[in-house]
């Protein structure tokens, strides 16, 4: 006889267990902890990485330019260039790439700060006039005083000079990219045969990998080639308005083109603010009126559609991912974060060949799911072949 506030405890011998409805208890962890664990170690990994951005920043960065060059190497090889040569073209063409690069930048900052300079006069009064439309408002001092020092010339200097710098410190990674493009690009040489050696036990793996480097690549290219003809047509547009250092935002058009859905904005605001210094708030209004007839319908509208069939990510993923990379690696992991998601997407979903759902969750959609049929809710389906109208 047991006490009622005792609780009632059976012990089960083999038979119960053996019969056929006898509860089994459970192995491992229960779900909610599973989910716990995961999130802890998400977290480390994401703060480990945030921690050794200076490294894994030029590392991705060296990834993606040999994966851009690496197609040279097998149309060499198949005109029978040995392999050394083929892998030393490689190398020029990612070295090419990086002085390019290399050379806009230090080209536009260079005319950049010529600009301040020459529009400090301008800035100033800009500021004053600006102080003075406050004051007209009929706010307190200290409302008057906040709202004046966010344009107060001196802050936006500093500003630049923040951004600089940290453009500035990316470039400095790029001295890093030098040495390891040069080592994967060698290393690379021995994919093809690898792959050819376990193409049959590690198929899938192997077939991940393609995708991820055909994602990675067509990502760029697409960017590449609408990057530059945004900048071409905004530079040309600023450069026939009187903008000053038109080449200067044809060049931080064409770097924010690699940003998804945000790039625009970063784009518009150094020459719109400008033309508001320079020519007023009609100046300043035909600026952003021309960059969002611009920019909006090609990175907006048309460029996304095609970077979502390049590299099967969805709308919602490619804009989050701006955010989330630009947090763990700063500038550069911005610019890279399509690529970085598409390795991340590598690791977690495609390696995994039970993973299929989450892969079109993420985007990864078959051809019959990107437009599916739709009928209208009057349309009646065909009758059956035992149905009396049949």
């Amino acid at each position: 006889m047991t006490d009622a506030t005792t609780p009632d405890v059976r012990i089960h011998d083999a038979q119960d267990t053996e019969r056929p409805g006898a509860a089994v208890a459970p192995v491992g962890f229960s779900l909610s902890t599973r989910v716990l664990i995961t999130l802890a170690a998400a977290t480390l990994t994401v703060a480990g990485m945030y921690f050794a951005k200076d490294i894994i920043g030029p590392i991705v960065l060296a990834v993606v330019l040999v994966i851009i060059a690496h197609p040279v190497r097998p149309l060499l090889e198949k005109r029978g260039w040995p392999r050394w040569l083929a892998t030393t073209t490689v190398i020029v063409v990612v070295y090419l790439i990086l002085i390019i690069i290399l050379g806009l930048l230090v080209l536009a900052l260079a005319q950049f700060a010529r600009l301040v300079t020459d529009s400090a006069d301008q800035f100033e009064a800009s500021a004053r006039q600006f102080t003075d439309w406050v004051n007209g408002l009929g706010l307190s001092a200290a409302q008057t005083k906040a709202i004046s020092g966010s344009f107060d010339p001196g802050t936006l200097v500093g500003i630049v000079l923040a951004g600089a710098k940290s453009l500035l410190s990316s470039i400095s990674a790029i001295a890093l990219v030098f040495a390891y493009a040069l080592f994967m690009a060698a290393d690379a040489a021995y994919i093809a045969p690898l792959f050819a050696r376990y193409r049959d036990s590690r198929g899938h793996v192997i077939a991940a990998l393609n995708r991820f480097a055909s994602g990675v690549r067509s990502y760029m290219i697409v960017n590449a080639i609408f990057g530059a003809i945004v900048a071409v047509l905004d530079g040309l547009i600023l450069w026939a308005l009187g903008v000053p250092g038109a080449f200067i935002w044809a060049v931080l058009a064409f770097i924010t083109n690699f940003i998804p859905n945000i790039g625009f904005i970063i784009g518009v605001v150094p020459p719109a603010a400008l033309a508001l210094v320079t020519g007023g708030w009609g100046l300043a209004l035909v600026v952003i009126g021309v960059y969002i007839v611009i920019n909006v319908t090609l990175q907006v509208l048309v460029q996304p559609r095609f970077v979502a069939v390049a590299v099967s990510l969805g709308f919602t993923i490619t804009f989050a991912s701006v955010f989330f990379w630009g947090f763990v690696l700063g500038p550069l992991g911005a610019l890279l974060a399509v690529p970085l998601t598409l390795l991340l997407k590598l690791l977690l979903l495609d390696a995994d060949p039970q993973a299929e759902w989450a892969r079109a969750l993420s985007g990864d959609r078959k051809p019959e799911e990107e437009q599916p049929e739709s009928r209208s809710d009057h349309e009646e389906s065909a009758p059956p072949a035992s149905h009396p109208a049949a």
